[in-house]
C-alpha cells in the first residue's frame, strides 16, 4: 500500500468521524443526546454539538408551536343532549427527555395522546354544561378550564405545554338536528302567527281611532261652519233690514218685482187671482205706494 492511498484512507476515516461527530440543533429545534438510547443530555441548546461516533446518537424535535385537530366526537350535555365537537390544541416541547420517553419524539404519537385528552377534557366540561352555555354562554369558561387542566396533565405526562385550546365548530347530531329544526320552525310560525294578530289588532285600534278623529274633525267643523253661516246671514239680514228700513216702499216694490218674475217664468198658463188681489197691486196702480 502506497503512502498516497494511506493518507487518503486516514483522510477519509477523519471526515467520516468528524461527519458523525458533529451535529447542529437549528433555533426552531429541542433535542436530546442519547447513550447506547439512554437519555444523557435532555436539553440541547442550539449551536453545534458533539457526540461520540457509534456511541451516542441524537433525537430532534420541533421546538416551534405545534397543532393537533381533533377529530370530531359526540358528547352529552347536562340534559342528555348529544352535540358534536370539533376542536384543536396548540402545544409546544418543553420538556425534551420527558416527551422523548412519553412519545419516542414522534410527533404524531404525541398528536394522538394529546387528541384523546382533549376529548377527555371536553367530555367532562360539556357533561356539566347544557346545550345553551356550551354553544354561547360559556364557551370562553369552558375553553380556558380545559386548556388550563390540559397543560397540567400534558406537561405531567408528556413534556409539552398546551397554550390553547378552541372549538371549532358544534353540531347537532344529524338524527336530532331534523328533529329540533322542525321544533324552532314550528315555534317561529307560533311566533310569526302572534305578531301578525298583534299587528292586525294595533291596525284596528290606529284604524278606529282614525275613523274617530276624522268624525270629531268633521263635527267640529260642520258647527263652526254653521256658527259662520249663521252670523253671515245675520249680518245679511241685518243689511238688508237697514237698507230696506230707509225706504220701505222701494223695498216693496222690489219684492213685487221679483215675485212677478218668478212667477211668470214659472212657465204656467193659468193663474187665479182675486181681481183686487195684492199680488197686482202695482199693476193696478203704480201709484199705490204713495
Amino acid at each position: 500500500m502506497t503512502k498516497q492511498t494511506l493518507i487518503g484512507i486516514l483522510i477519509t476515516i477523519v471526515v467520516v468521524v468528524l461527519s458523525n461527530s458533529l451535529f447542529v440543533i437549528r433555533e426552531t429545534q429541542r433535542g436530546v443526546l442519547l447513550k447506547f438510547g439512554e437519555v444523557v443530555d435532555p436539553d440541547l441548546k442550539p449551536g453545534i454539538h458533539m457526540k461520540v461516533p457509534f456511541v451516542n446518537s441524537v433525537r430532534k424535535f420541533d421546538g416551534r408551536i405545534l397543532t393537533v385537530d381533533s377529530s370530531p366526537e359526540r358528547f352529552f350535555t347536562q340534559e342528555k343532549k348529544a352535540l358534536i365537537v370539533d376542536s384543536y390544541a396548540k402545544f409546544r416541547v418543553t420538556d425534551t427527555a420527558k416527551y422523548y420517553t412519553a412519545t419516542n419524539g414522534e410527533e404524531n404519537r404525541a398528536a394522538g395522546l394529546l387528541s384523546q385528552r382533549i376529548n377527555d377534557g371536553l367530555r367532562n366540561q360539556v357533561a356539566v354544561r347544557t346545550v345553551q352555555e356550551v354553544v354561547s354562554g360559556q364557551r370562553d369558561q369552558l375553553m380556558q378550564a380545559i386548556t388550563s387542566q390540559l397543560n397540567e396533565l400534558a406537561n405531567a405526562e408528556l413534556g409539552v405545554e398546551v397554550i390553547d385550546v378552541r372549538v371549532k365548530k358544534i353540531d347537532l347530531p344529524p338524527d336530532v338536528s331534523e328533529s329540533v329544526y322542525r321544533r324552532m320552525n314550528a315555534e317561529r310560525e307560533k311566533e310569526a302567527r302572534e305578531l301578525r294578530s298583534e299587528g292586525k289588532e294595533l291596525a284596528e285600534g290606529i284604524r278606529a281611532a282614525a275613523d274617530r278623529e276624522v268624525t270629531v274633525i268633521e263635527a267640529n267643523a260642520f258647527r263652526d261652519a254653521e256658527i259662520v253661516r249663521g252670523n253671515g246671514d245675520a249680518e245679511a239680514t241685518r243689511i238688508y233690514a237697514d237698507a230696506f228700513n230707509q225706504d220701505p216702499e222701494f223695498y216693496s216694490f222690489t219684492r213685487s218685482l221679483q215675485a212677478y218674475r218668478e212667477t211668470f217664468n214659472a212657465g204656467g198658463d193659468v193663474m187665479l187671482l182675486q181681481p183686487d188681489s195684492q199680488f197686482f197691486q202695482y199693476l193696478r196702480n203704480p201709484d199705490s205706494g204713495d
